[in-house]
């Protein structure tokens, strides 16, 4: 598609002059994107066993979408996490963090984006961006817990009995979100499967839509707290799998009192949109991160390319272009 149909005005600034590809592997799911010019492409798949493989499943369809062939293709950047994984002896690649990548991303299709809120299968993190660049200024993350992420939600799920798409839709059916006290998704668990056969006993036909509402309150406090660490700027973004669950948007904009910017372009692609923006400026100037596995290209030498060595990876550190200022970790 030429992404110029979706976006208002000139937004558009991060076309390749070549084609690129940015691989977002995600614990649960694998998206990715294509860019040469204004065509950009998305594809977005389970991610299986092997994640070279996923990898590779990403690039054959995105290439298919595109009507391109892979000797086209000039550079691929990984983010995600699944990104140390790849390889790719016929094309140069690098990885980005998937916090950086978000934020291009993100800013690539709202331009006014400061503030984001990504939400994936084993993390969740609050992120503030400079508005004109799309760098990162600050950022907060919670990957220790699985409370306040993708797969509380997934579990939750299964426990009530719903698909993970039903889950959203059926806590804005709720009267009034059940209490989900527990810190711990374990104990969480341990709730949902109370609350749930509390209600079944009292014939409760709103019971299910109360726990899944109580399950999304919990895990919005969880994502609050650390938005609370970086402060809430307009426009607020919310990136990420669960960004397409229509409960948690609700809920987190209650809490929040701030309503989330509409995307043109769905935001579960946000972190590959970042990579493939960052694999076209990698090729446009030869610079990349040398310390990743796979090939890199050069200004010197953009002809032959070979993989690094171990003394290769461990000799070199990561550019300024990727460059991050953590806040304290959750």
């Amino acid at each position: 598609m030429d992404i110029r149909t979706i976006l208002s005005g000139n937004s558009w600034k991060h076309g390749s002059d070549r084609s690129v590809i940015g691989l977002d592997i995600g614990s649960r799911a694998s998206k990715g994107v294509f860019v040469h010019g204004n065509v950009v492409e998305t594809a977005l798949i389970p991610t299986g066993v092997s994640m070279q493989k996923t990898a590779e499943e990403l690039i054959t369809k995105l290439l298919r979408k595109a009507n391109a062939l892979r000797s086209s293709l000039a550079y691929i950047v990984g983010t995600g996490y699944g990104r140390i994984t790849l390889a790719f002896p016929d094309v140069p690649y690098q990885v980005v963090t998937e916090i950086t990548c978000h934020a291009m991303g993100a800013h690539a299709v709202l331009p006014k984006t400061r503030t984001i809120i990504d939400i994936g299968g084993q993390d969740s993190k609050a992120i503030k961006i400079d508005p004109e660049s799309g760098k990162v200024v600050e950022f907060v993350m919670n990957d220790k817990c699985a409370a306040g992420t993708g797969r509380f939600l997934e579990k939750a799920a299964v426990l009530l009995g719903l698909q993970l798409d039903q889950l959203g839709d059926s806590s804005l059916e709720a009267v009034a979100p059940s209490p989900i006290s527990s810190q711990c998704v374990v104990f969480a668990e341990s709730e949902v499967i109370s609350l749930r056969a509390k209600g079944e006993r009292n014939k409760d036909i709103g019971a299910r839509a109360n726990v899944a509402a109580g399950v999304h309150l919990a895990t919005a406090r969880r994502v609050h707290n650390l938005l609370n660490r970086v402060g809430i700027e307009p426009e607020l973004v919310f990136t990420g799998g669960v960004s397409n669950n229509r409960g948690m948007w609700k809920v987190l904009e209650d809490l929040l009192g701030h309503s989330f910017a509409k995307p043109p372009l769905d935001l579960i692609f946000a972190g590959a949109l970042g990579a493939a923006i960052f694999a076209g400026r990698y090729e446009q100037t030869g610079l990349g991160n040398v310390a990743n596995h796979g090939n890199v290209a050069t200004s010197a030498n953009r002809s032959e390319w070979k993989p690094y060595s171990e003394s290769d990876i461990k000799s070199n550190e990561p550019p300024a272009a990727v460059e991050e200022v953590p806040a304290q970790v959750a």
